[in-house]
């Protein structure tokens, strides 16, 4: 059994994991097949901008250092928004550093994400995975994840 706490981000974790994420991110689009790697960094640039345009301050998003521990092990990334049904949260960055993956972190992570939102009231909970990602994929539909849509591909 993992024991997790969630952190609060600090500015110094933020600045490490936006340089971090964005990198990941723009990696992921290109290995998706959705656009080259230069597009795909252009794309995880202006994603990131629009998305946390004050950074840690912007306004409904929240994010947090998972530790086990004192040793830093992963990152949680929600936003929170009001709609007619209630309160929703999209996980924008459910992570586990790479080298402590295959250890429960993640499940632990997702619950802690859970716990959290049942506390704020929210009513779902929705997130993206890239389709290569079949060990991620695999957790979230343990974890209770259904898909809402698919959009599909073919190189040629």
């Amino acid at each position: 059994m993992v024991t997790l706490r969630l952190e609060p981000m600090t500015d110094e974790q933020y600045l490490r994991y936006r340089e971090h994420a964005e990198e990941d991110y723009a990696r992921n689009i290109a290995a998706s097949g959705a656009m080259p790697l230069p597009e795909a960094r252009e794309k995880a640039r202006q994603d990131f901008q629009g998305l946390l345009p004050d950074g840690l301050a912007t306004e409904g998003h929240r994010l947090w250092t998972a530790y086990d521990d004192d040793v830093e092990v992963g990152r949680l990334w929600l936003h929170l928004e009001q709609k007619s049904d209630g309160l929703h949260a999209f996980g924008y960055d459910f992570a586990v550093r790479e080298e402590l993956r295959r250890r429960g972190y993640g499940r632990a992570i997702i619950e802690a994400a859970e716990r959290l939102c049942r506390e704020w009231g929210v009513v779902a909970i929705g997130l993206s995975v890239f389709g290569f990602n079949t060990g991620a994929r695999a957790l979230y539909e343990q974890m209770g994840f259904e898909v809402t849509a698919i959009r599909m591909a073919k190189r040629l």
